[in-house]
Order: structure tokens, then C-alpha cells, then sequence
């Protein structure tokens, strides 16, 4: 583009606005040839590029234009590296360009509130500090190359069954805190530039034209300027979507919201100054990502090798017992390699995110490669395609587990569980799987399972009866080589679950209230999502959130604590005490102790990934700012820190705290702002408007004869009463002929007097 943004609105036809607010078709924006106004190409691209061959085309059921397929954002949320996120970031821009993409849809940062979420797989955490971090570094590395990212679903898309006529009901503060957080944290530290709203309704209404959720939160509070665009078909109402802050509609050309807006516009319902605002934002991408052009690399060799090293940060070892692993080839004479998912690996999730990877790494052929040729390899598929139980594949694994040395079984969800537009049934493996597993591990007591999902997995009962368990996710088209660098130790595991792992599904805790009824689905549970709740309910899942093993040891010591002028100081040293090079994920929560409302009994505030040598000592600092002690209040609406005690914890999961230290934070007093119903405990909470009340009950106590005296007795029973009833009950005689409602608010006003 030639011209500034002003220039071309003003040389702008109102029917060429209105037409640039919708998509040239599936994948394309809206060019303007006569103005020298490009198109922008997009395509979604979660875990990699899925470009389809034509842009009329959804592309869901065919094989598209062959990309790398990088680690599930489940995956890749465990590898808590945000380098690690950032380097493939920029490896996708790069790939982009290259493959003339402008534009990225992704990534996915849904909280994940039930391990049942169809599109759980695309997701990074049940933690929006994990997301949040994760997500700000991806998007920070695909745009440091000139291609836009598209972070979503915002927001509350956390379930597939009737999400596109499902309002999701959250109170504000959960709101705020759990479902909001992440996207908050992204907007600030990346600044993507385009929000994708999701289907759902959102309190009511359609997040597609949501005033508060598109308008009083991203654009006012969060102060976001870039272009807001649709999921596909997301759109219901156009005209009240372009007033809350939708301004693109995808796919196009949807002539018939073209014409909407034009008569909205000439009618007087849509001012011509807000499609401006919006056709504005729509330009300003457009000179993003046509003036960042340049030439991308498409060296198959070098992604790949980034896919390997994605999935070796994230793929987590979730038991060692008796140290199993890593194997050691020199005692081993023979490896039965068990399971379909051998020789046909998961490695990503179905929908839109599915990409048509440049090349697969066998699990089978790259275990066989670092076995060599001293150790007798055998393998059996162990169960069918679909969920039939065949007794023979089962026998035929057990007598080859049973004449080995030692046996490698591969399970995992099936193919189909795990999709965009449908959620799962349960979280157990299929019922085949755990029959082959137990049947196993009864004859071969050196059994190891290496599970493929994308979602937290149920274990019971056959967790008990094996010693080393590898959870892979779907990890991408590196995942083969990478478990069998795991399995022989020239890995060193360092992945660490991003999400909790229950007993049983009913231990979650949206588990009563998954579906939601009549197009309502209300999160009763409110702030305890994930670790949040199993804490508070003390209830031990199968694994914690943040847990994962390696072949190295570490410690942690010397904790200091400090409050600065900006926020609170964190400083430890950390220590490879093993005998090998390893990577420790070091954790750190903070808990409120005397918080007015409920809080957690942790919640995550920073994190990093440090690499160690053997005997390796480093001191890790963390810089924590007031925001990292608030909660949201909703009675003032905004974030609150209260001064007070706060737990500061490190550890290796949030279930494994090596120290902790207590101190006190001093972030001022919260000054209160009084209304007709402030309690009395309010009232007595405030010097300055305890002072103002007492000497207006000493005029009261002048007049009546049941006298009020704030002694501890009185303020014990009264309390929880606001001022006025305590005026209405009380005070009738004096007050006369004056309301209630007056006698506050003088007093009101002689304490914001006084405190001014």
C-alpha cells in the first residue's frame, strides 16, 4: 500500500468498507485492486502450517501442502520452555513465508477445564501463567518474522458438544483470573495482531459481539488495537458485532453482511466513523504483514531437527521405578516392542489443526536403529484399529514380552478421540489396551509404557503393575526418534505435565457439570480449575500438575525473599547433584494467607528451565510484581494485593515444594469506597471512616434510648450488618424525619472529606 490508512478511508466507497470487513473466501482477505490493496493469506497453524490447495477449500479430510508438524500445544506446554517456543515461532514464520502464508491461526491458549475438551490436544495448560508465558513467546517469535499470529479462542471455548449455541456462564472474578489471564498476559507481552473470537456465547451472549468481553476489556482496559476476526461462521449478529469491536468476518465474501452494514449505515443504526475504526485495523494488518515481506527457508532437514528437539523438551517421564530407564544395550539381548502405535504413530490431533507432515519418525525403526545389531528385536501389533478385542494379538504380545529381556509397550487414544467438534467419552485407555497391558506385565516384570494422548489420561489399575511409564502426548513427526533416544538414554528427559493427571475422571472437578444443560453451562467451580482444586479438596491425583522425572537429581537452597519498591525479589540456588546433564523445570507459587476472599492454596506466578551440568551450582532470581499477589475484586473492579503474609514456594511440580518462605508485604491499604450497603465491619476496617461513624453515633446515642457503642461485643453480632439497617434499627428516634438513605450518605461524604 501506497498510501496512508487515512487516504485510503477517505478514497474508500462505503461499499468497499463494508466488503473489506469480510473474507475474500476461505482462507483470503478482501483485496482493493484499484487502491493497491492486497489480500492476506492465513491458514490455521496451532503446531504447524495446514495450508490447504485451494483457497475455496476447508481442507479438514484431505491431505493439504506438506509442513512441519511440530509437538500439540499440549505437548509443547510441557515442555515449559519458553526459548524453546520462541525458536519455534520463528521457525514457523520462517516456513510461512515460504509458503506465502501472511498470516497464522494460532495459538490455541483455552484454559483446559475438563481433560474431556475435544481440542484439550491444541491447548498449553489448565494454568494461565504456564499459557500465558508460552503463548507470549510463540507469538513473539512468528511475528519477529513478518507473519501475524491469531491467538484464541477468546473466550471460554473449553468444551466441543453444542459449543456454537452454548453460553458459558463464569462469574467475573473467575472470569478475570482463570479464563481471561492467559490472554491478558499475551496482549501485553506480544501484542498479537489478530484476536480470533470463539463460537460460544460468553454470559449470554455471543463472544462475536460480547461489549464487555470485545470492547470494555480487550479494547478499553487491555487497551488492544488490532484486528478481532471471527472463527469461521462465528458471527451472528454483524451490526452489534462491528459495535462491540468484531471487525473481520471469516469466511467470505458473506455479501449479505456487506449489504447489512451498508443499510446500518444509512439508516443511522452503524455509524460510518465505527467501520472506519474497523476497516482501519483491517489496513493496518495489511501493511503489517505485506511490509515485513521477505524470504523464507524451506530446508526440510532444519525443521525437522527443530520437530526432534521440540518433542525431547516435552515428552515426560511420568515413572521410574527401580531406575528402568534409560535401557542399557550392553546387558540386553532382546526388546519386544508391543503395540500399533509402534510402526503407526500418533503424533497430533484431528480438525483444523491436523497438518500433512513433510516426514514421520517410526517409533519401530528408530528403536531398532539405536538397538543395534547385538539385540533380537521382535514386535506385535497387540490390539486392532478399532476397539475390538482380539485375544490372539494379546497372547502372541505376551509370549514374545515373555521370551524378551525386556518389553515396550505403545498405547495411547485412539485416532478418532481426540478431534475438533466432538469431545471425548472418558480418559481410560481403550478397554483392549489395558487387557494387553496387564496381560504383560504379568509375565514380563521389566515392562515399560510409552501412552500417545493429548489430554490427561487415566492409569488405573495397570499403573501399578509396570515400572516406567513415558507419556509422549502428540508430540509431532519427531516424537519416534525422540522416545527412543528416551528409552536409551542420549535424551535425558525434561518435560513436566502441564496439566493434572486424575485417578479417575470424576475427580475433576467440572466432572458433575461437563455438557451443561438448555445451551447453559455454568462453572460452578469457579477459580479451582486443575492443581487449584485438587489442592483445596486435598485430593491426590495419579500425577500432579508440573510433575516429571529425569536421570539427574536436583536441589534447591538459600532462599531469599525481599519486598522492592516494585515488587517482591526471589532468589535461590539451584544444583545438579546427579551424575548427568539434565534440565530442571524450577516452579515457583504464591499462597495469600490472610486474604479477605477465597483464594488457592497456591498458584503459579514464574517459572524457568535451567540446564545443568553434573555438580553444577547456579543462583536463580525471580522478580515478582504486586500483580503476581492480587486477586480481582469485583466490588471496585480491579486487581487488589492485600498487604499481609504470602507462602513463596519452589519446587519441581506443584505437589513437590523443596522450600518455602514466609513473608510479609506491605502494598498499602486498600482505601475503601463506601456506598449505602458497606458493611459495618467496613465501616471499622477504615480509620478514617470508623472515626466519622463514631462521632455520628454519639449524636445518635444523645437521642435514643437503645445506645449503639462499637465495643467487641456489638461489632461480634452487627457486623455483617450494613451501617444503614444498623441506622434503621437503631436510630429511628434521631433520624425523624430524615431516610436512612440520606443519614448515609452525609456520612459518606464527611469521610471522603476527611480523607481528602
Amino acid at each position: 500500500m501506497n498510501k496512508s490508512i487515512n487516504e485510503l478511508l477517505s478514497a474508500m466507497t462505503l461499499a468497499e468498507k463494508a466488503s473489506l470487513c469480510a473474507g475474500l473466501n476461505m482462507w483470503m482477505t478482501k483485496g482493493i485492486e484499484r487502491l493497491n490493496i492486497p489480500p492476506v493469506h492465513m491458514y490455521d497453524g496451532t503446531n504447524g502450517i495446514r495450508k490447504t490447495n485451494s483457497d475455496e477449500e476447508m481442507g479438514i479430510t484431505t491431505e493439504n501442502v506438506p509442513a512441519t508438524c511440530y509437538p500439540t500445544g499440549s505437548a509443547i506446554g510441557s515442555s515449559w520452555n519458553t526459548e524453546l517456543l520462541h525458536e519455534v515461532g520463528v521457525a514457523l514464520g520462517q516456513e510461512s513465508k515460504a509458503m506465502d502464508v501472511e498470516l497464522l491461526l494460532g495459538p490455541g491458549v483455552n484454559m483446559k477445564r475438563t481433560p474431556l475438551g475435544g481440542r484439550n490436544f491444541e491447548y498449553y495448560s489448565e494454568d494461565p501463567c504456564l499459557t500465558g508465558e508460552l503463548g507470549a513467546a510463540f507469538i513473539n517469535g512468528i511475528q519477529s518474522e513478518g507473519v501475524g499470529a491469531s491467538v484464541k479462542h477468546f473466550a471460554g471455548n473449553n468444551q466441543e458438544f453444542e459449543k456454537m449455541v452454548t453460553s458459558s456462564e463464569i462469574d467475573e472474578r473467575t472470569l478475570r483470573e482463570i479464563y481471561l489471564s492467559a490472554f491478558e498476559r499475551i496482549i501485553k507481552k506480544s501484542d498479537p495482531w489478530t484476536v480470533m473470537c470463539s463460537y460460544n456465547l460468553l454470559n449470554g451472549t455471543y463472544t462475536s459481539e460480547n461489549e464487555h468481553l470485545l470492547h470494555d476489556i480487550l479494547r478499553e482496559e487491555w487497551g488492544y488495537e488490532g484486528v478481532v476476526l471471527s472463527d469461521w461462521t462465528a458471527v451472528n449478529d454483524r451490526i452489534r458485532g462491528l459495535k462491540a469491536g468484531l471487525d473481520l468476518e471469516m469466511p467470505g465474501p458473506a455479501h449479505y453482511n456487506a449489504k447489512a452494514i451498508i443499510e446500518a449505515i444509512q439508516n443511522g443504526s452503524l455509524s460510518e466513523e465505527q467501520l472506519d475504526r474497523s476497516v482501519g485495523r483491517i489496513l493496518k494488518l495489511v501493511e503489517r504483514v505485506t511490509g515485513n515481506k521477505g524470504e523464507g527457508t524451506s530446508e526440510d532437514a532444519d525443521y525437522h531437527a527443530l520437530a526432534r528437539k521440540a518433542a525431547a523438551e516435552s515428552i515426560v517421564l511420568l515413572k521410574n521405578e527401580n531406575a528402568i530407564l534409560p535401557l542399557h544395550p550392553e546387558t540386553l539381548g532382546s526388546i519386544a516392542v508391543i503395540g500399533r502405535f509402534a510402526k503407526k504413530p500418533r503424533i497430533q490431533g484431528a480438525g483444523s489443526a491436523k497438518v500433512t507432515p513433510t516426514r514421520v519418525d517410526i517409533p519401530w525403526d528408530e528403536i531398532k536403529n539405536l538397538a543395534g545389531e547385538n539385540i533380537t528385536m521382535g514386535y506385535s501389533e497387540g490390539y486392532p484399529e478399532d476397539d475390538s478385542i482380539h485375544d490372539e494379538l494379546i497372547q502372541e504380545s505376551v509370549t514374545l514380552a515373555k521370551n524378551s529381556d525386556v518389553a515396550v509397550l505403545f498405547v495411547g487414544q485412539p485416532e478418532y478421540a481426540e478431534s475438533e467438534m466432538h469431545d471425548l467419552q472418558g480418559i481410560d485407555l481403550p478397554e483392549h489396551q489395558v487387557k494387553l497391558i496387564m496381560a504383560v506385565a504379568a509375565v514380563q516384570p521389566k515392562c515399560i509404557v510409552v501412552t500417545s494422548s493429548g489430554t490427561a489420561l487415566a492409569m488405573r489399575p495397570w499403573i501399578q503393575h509396570v515400572p516406567g511409564v513415558i507419556h509422549s502426548w502428540l508430540s509431532g513427526q519427531g516424537m519416534g526418534r525422540v522416545v527412543a533416544d528416551v528409552l536409551f538414554g542420549h535424551t535425558n528427559p525434561s518435560g513436566k505435565l502441564s496439566e493434572t493427571f486424575p485417578v479417575k475422571l470424576s475427580d475433576n472437578p467440572s466432572h458433575m457439570r461437563i455438557r451443561g444443560e438448555n445451551g447453559k453451562l455454568y462453572y460452578r467451580e469457579g477459580l479451582f480449575v486443575g492443581y487449584r482444586y485438587y489442592d483445596r479438596k486435598e485430593l491426590a491425583p495419579q500425577f500432579p500438575f508440573g510433575h516429571g522425572l529425569s536421570y539427574t537429581s536436583f536441589s534447591y537452597s538459600d532462599l531469599e525473599v525481599a519486598q522492592t519498591n516494585t515488587g517482591v525479589t526471589v532468589s535461590f540456588q539451584l544444583k545438579n547433584t546427579g551424575k548427568r546433564k539434565g534440565k530442571e523445570v524450577v516452579q515457583l507459587y504464591v499462597h495469600d494467607e490472610e486474604c479477605t476472599w477465597t483464594r488457592p492454596e497456591k498458584e503459579l506466578k514464574a517459572f524457568v528451565k535451567i540446564e545443568l551440568e553434573p555438580g553444577e551450582k547456579r543462583k536463580i532470581t525471580f522478580d515478582l510484581e504486586e500483580r503476581d499477589f492480587s486477586y480481582y475484586n469485583t466490588k471496585y473492579n480491579r486487581w487488589v494485593a492485600e498487604t499481609g503474609y504470602f507462602q513463596i514456594s519452589l519446587g519441581s511440580s506443584s505437589k513437590d515444594i523443596r522450600i518455602t518462605e514466609r513473608l510479609h508485604c506491605d502494598f498499602g491499604k486498600e482505601e475503601i469506597t463506601f456506598h449505602k450497603f458497606s458493611l459495618l465491619s467496613e465501616w471499622m476496617s477504615d480509620p478514617a471512616a470508623k472515626a466519622e461513624l463514631e462521632k455520628c453515633l454519639n449524636d445518635m446515642n444523645e437521642h435514643v434510648t437503645d445506645k449503639v457503642y462499637l465495643n467487641d461485643e456489638f461489632v461480634g453480632f452487627w457486623e455483617d450488618f450494613p451501617m444503614i439497617k444498623v441506622f434503621q434499627m437503631f436510630g429511628q428516634q434521631w433520624m425523624n424525619e430524615r431516610s436512612p438513605d440520606e443519614v448515609i450518605h452525609e456520612l459518606i461524604a464527611r469521610v471522603n472529606q476527611a480523607r481528602n
